[in-house]
């Protein structure tokens, strides 16, 4: 009931900060004062969609003035400093903060760019050259001057397929001269696939190095998006050792296979039994929902051709072996960002990809400046050298003139010394130095930085602080309602029914009747037990405790608007209604009418003590704020209230 409680009363109690210090007054409760704008922005939340009128206002204001009144009090009763209240709000911080780090402009753009290469699909080759990130001069001049050789013999008109086979260091090169099929947006890194769509078609791009290596793309043509598939295989894979005739029997093994499928065998159980695909035999061969650029060209040419869902190939040939493929969903591209699902999709997969490297630089840019990042002053020569020491697990040298107090730079109010990049070095000690330092410094500034502004984001962002100043308000209110009006009325058992006695006549019956209703998993079940239930309702209870969960019942005195029943009109002793369906799940309900009662009969205590304590709760809260009004007196500004429709 609490948690329920607390969930109402966060979707209700919506406030948004003060935004202007100077803004007009529109009530002060003690000496508390509350903007106009401040209230207008917790209506506009609370009533959006809604037309505003001076009634509206007027009863908002009497709900937001007691809201107000009543944090207030929980506030001087020091809740909020409660170890469970700060431990709910560092809990909702870190569960909403990520929302309001990124670099939103920069994502949409990321995703806009994702949306509009997605239309289309480039056909690419490719030529490449390995080279780790960390080569040394002598490999980095090497690999340059080769693929630079092929990218002349480019330029003066080679093919280049000849060029390919000739340079490419892709174990494919020599067979598929550098073709590499269709790709489309995420099939490559991010940085590649700038390269590709760049490139204009039959047009080749410069020698470009990666991480990876060194890369010349040439743009063999471009199509719309063939969008997604999802599709099952048969794969029949080559051995390793596998000579020509050992695979020409493969292939007359993979025909007879697929004779068997379209003379309607099973699909599944024939991948089952026959695939070598470790990863989809035992889901009847069924793979994971591909585009372009997943897998070898032959294999979704192959799979993108099949006209009609269920349509199989016959038997393709790649690297891997022979494969039947069965289309079993055609998914056309995203046509439009409009449908929000789609937009949500697509923003997932940025997220998910490499191009949120990008995102990151511009959030940091952005975090650099807010937190006014200020690089201190100190030797760069002395700093890698003290660095050094603490990477081999040594000291600092004193005659770097560095301490563990050498402020490094400061970010908001925080000084970052020495002391904070040796307890960050600590995990890498006795690795490998020298030019990682400078890297494990960026990375060190950069976490210390974002850290900092998302413990202090709240000085940052203003939405961010309005949506956490609502949590914690919020909170307030359930804790200081749960003590002082829910727990007080429930326990007070002596002014519950003082109450009662004191208002006897609001708690009287309807048109009611003792019944059982009877609930049952399924409508084949509640048919079943119809003329067993109705032969000897008696039994109920026993009927129930053998169902195996299957049927649940519920005898009481219920009022006839209660009874879940189609039929409210005819009701009498001994009936068994009609099946009620319930809207949630698949469960069917009726009732069986035992006795029945005429409308007005008093309830005595017990039958109303869930209506006695709701309203002796109203009670004890109405008690409460008319002393809180005492002990904070309020204020309207009647001339700012006036304005609020203008």
């Amino acid at each position: 009931m609490s948690i329920l409680r607390k969930t109402l009363l966060s979707s209700v109690v919506t406030i948004m900060l003060a935004t202007n210090s100077h803004a007009q007054t529109l009530f002060t409760y003690g000496n508390t004062p509350v903007s106009k704008q401040e209230f207008l922005n917790a209506y506009n939340k609370n009533n959006a969609g809604e037309t505003a009128t001076a009634e509206g206002y007027k009863n908002y204001l009497e709900l937001y003035t007691r809201f107000k009144l009543k944090v207030k009090a929980a506030r001087d009763l020091k809740l909020d400093t409660l170890a469970s209240q700060k431990a709910e709000l560092q809990a909702f911080k870190l569960q909403v903060a990520e929302n309001y780090m990124n670099d939103e402009a920069t994502i949409n753009l990321l995703v806009n760019e994702a949306f509009e290469r997605g239309k289309k699909e480039v056909h690419l080759a490719h030529i490449f050259l390995p080279l780790e990130e960390d080569a040394d001069a002598g490999e980095v001049k090497i690999a340059s001057e080769k693929m630079q050789s092929a990218y002349e013999r480019l330029v003066k008109g080679e093919s280049f397929e000849t060029v390919a086979v000739a340079y490419s260091a892709d174990p494919a090169a020599p067979v598929n001269k550098g073709n590499l099929g269709y790709i489309t947006a995420f099939t490559l890194n991010y940085e590649l696939e700038n390269i590709a769509y760049k490139t204009k078609v039959n047009q080749f791009s410069k020698p470009y190095r990666s991480e990876i290596g060194l890369h010349i793309f040439k743009n063999l043509g471009e199509r719309p998006s063939s969008g997604r598939i999802r599709a099952a295989q048969i794969l029949l894979a080559f051995a390793p050792d596998m000579n020509d005739t050992q695979k020409q029997q493969l292939a007359v093994r993979a025909d007879s296979i697929y004779q068997v499928t379209i003379a309607g065998g099973d699909f599944k159980t024939l991948a089952a039994q026959f695939s070598d695909d470790n990863l989809t035999y035992q889901t009847g061969g069924e793979m994971m929902e591909f585009g372009v650029g997943k897998f070898e060209p032959a294999f979704e040419n192959a799979a993108f051709a099949l006209q009609n869902d269920n349509d199989i190939s016959r038997p393709i040939r790649t690297s891997f072996g022979y494969h039947i493929i069965k289309r079993l969903q055609r998914k056309p591209a995203i046509t439009s960002l409009d449908d929000q699902r789609e937009r949500d999709a697509l923003r997932q997969s940025v997220f998910q990809s490499d191009r949120m490297q990008i995102a990151r630089k511009a959030q940091l840019a952005r975090i650099k400046s807010q937190t006014n990042y200020r690089k201190a002053l100190y030797s760069e020569k002395q700093f890698l050298r003290a660095s050094d020491s603490l990477l081999r697990g040594s000291a600092i040298p004193a005659i770097t003139g560095i301490t563990p107090a050498t402020i490094l730079f400061t970010v908001g109010n925080k000084k970052v010394t020495m002391k904070h990049w040796r307890e960050y070095l600590t995990p890498f000690q006795n690795t490998r130095a020298g030019n990682t330092i400078p890297a494990l410094f960026d990375e060190f500034t950069d976490q210390l930085i974002v850290d900092y502004y998302r413990e202090h984001l709240e000085s940052y962002n203003k939405e961010f602080a309005g949506q956490l100043n609502e949590f914690r308000e919020g909170n307030l209110l359930f804790e200081i309602m749960q003590r002082n009006i829910w727990d007080k009325a429930a326990a007070d058992s002596a002014g519950l029914q003082t109450y009662f006695n004191r208002n006897k006549t609001k708690y009287k019956w309807e048109a009611s009747a003792d019944a059982i209703i009877f609930t049952f998993a399924s409508a084949s079940l509640a048919d079943s037990m119809r003329p067993i239930i109705q032969a000897n309702w008696k039994n109920w209870s026993a009927l129930t405790d053998s169902s195996e969960g299957l049927m649940q019942a519920d005898s009481a005195r219920f009022e006839l608007s209660q009874l879940p029943v189609p039929d409210r009109t005819n009701f009498q002793e001994k009936l068994l209604t009609a099946n009620t369906k319930n809207e949630n799940d698949l469960s069917v309900s009726y009732s069986y009418i035992i006795r029945m009662y005429p409308a007005d009969e008093q309830r005595d205590f017990a039958a109303a003590r869930g209506f006695v304590i709701n309203d002796y709760q109203a009670y004890l809260e109405e008690q409460w704020i008319q002393s809180l009004k005492k002990k904070y007196p309020l204020r309207i500004n009647e001339s700012v209230f006036k304005t609020l429709q203008d």
